[in-house]
């Protein structure tokens, strides 16, 4: 196990240099001059040029590339063009909404989605499974930024128990937690249903109820721990996907997170808070998969890493 996570940490190395070098060639092929942004609408070309001196934008890409590589080994991203804060400190403040929000969409996702697909595996096609089954598609066609509005419309406009938007109590994260949790526990329910159905089938867990094992127990430690293994691989991709920043539900609801320093960032032309971003969600796409390819090994004694 330590040897593979040796070389899983090390294979992260060319493929987080890989998304830097794709990332700094997007960004900056982006329209738009952000020192033309900064000087203001009324900058002379001396100006511009100044503000592009300064920033080191005069320089050739490959060149600009190359600092920034450099600099980043070692933890500097530069300073942002919006505020002159340092980019470090730009991302990790707008990381910790991001991540309150997501470990708490990711917890109510994860908690309604394995519920209603239990419900729907052991209720096959019943009632509970049709109207479930119903919800489940609901859940995925709806478009997030509908889906927020109606919620805002609803429970903040007409009957006023929470706000519209902005960050503060646990009453500014129900909205978006919900908008961005129904989705992902929709499609967590759909594979659910569809991994424990094919489990219970099985012969173990046939061999286990002709033993006269109770069926709680065939349910919770013969099936469902075996049913989670896809479930785990989806959960984790939904949170990478979360934790990279919900930029739609970020900006109907202004929840300061990274998907809506995102937006800002694009506007501004802000290119060090960009790449910043996008470097740290390719990271933790990595690590997310790292651990869930550990979890593999405690919910499955057979998997082993060589």
């Amino acid at each position: 196990m330590i040897k593979y996570l040796g070389r899983r940490l090390w294979q992260m190395i060319p493929i987080l240099f890989g998304v830097s070098l794709g990332a700094f060639a997007f960004i900056h092929a982006i329209p738009g001059d952000p020192a033309r942004l900064l000087a203001g609408p009324d900058a002379t070309i001396e100006d511009v040029r100044a503000v592009q001196s300064r920033l080191g934008l005069d320089r050739p890409l490959i060149i600009q590339y190359v600092y920034f590589v450099r600099n980043a080994f070692v933890g500097d991203f530069g300073r942002s063009y919006r505020s002159g804060a340092p980019v470090r400190e730009v991302v990790a403040t707008h990381f910790l909404p991001t991540a309150e929000l997501s470990v708490t969409a990711v917890g109510l996702a994860v908690v309604v989605g394995m519920g209603v697909g239990i419900l729907q595996a052991i209720r096959r096609n019943t009632v509970p499974d049709y109207i479930s089954t119903v919800l489940s598609v609901t859940g995925v066609s709806t478009p997030s930024f509908f889906l927020g509005l109606l919620l805002i419309y609803v429970f903040s406009v007409d009957v006023r128990w929470f706000p519209t938007g902005g960050m503060g109590g646990v009453r500014h994260l129900v909205l978006p937690a919900i908008t961005l949790a129904a989705a992902s526990a929709a499609v967590i329910a759909r594979f659910t249903r569809s991994s424990l159905l094919e489990v219970l089938g099985e012969d173990f867990v046939r061999t286990a109820r002709a033993k006269g094992v109770s069926k709680r127990r065939v349910l919770v430690r013969h099936s469902l721990r075996n049913a989670l293994i896809p479930v785990v691989t989806l959960v984790g991709l939904e949170f990478g996907f979360l934790l990279g920043g919900a930029i739609v539900v970020e900006t109907v609801f202004s929840w300061p997170g990274l998907g809506w320093l995102l937006i800002q960032s694009i506007g501004f032309r802000d290119y060090p808070v960009l790449t910043a971003e996008i470097l740290l969600f390719s990271l933790q796409f990595l690590a997310i998969n790292l651990i869930v390819d550990i979890l593999y090994t405690a919910l499955d004694p057979r998997v082993v890493y060589a």
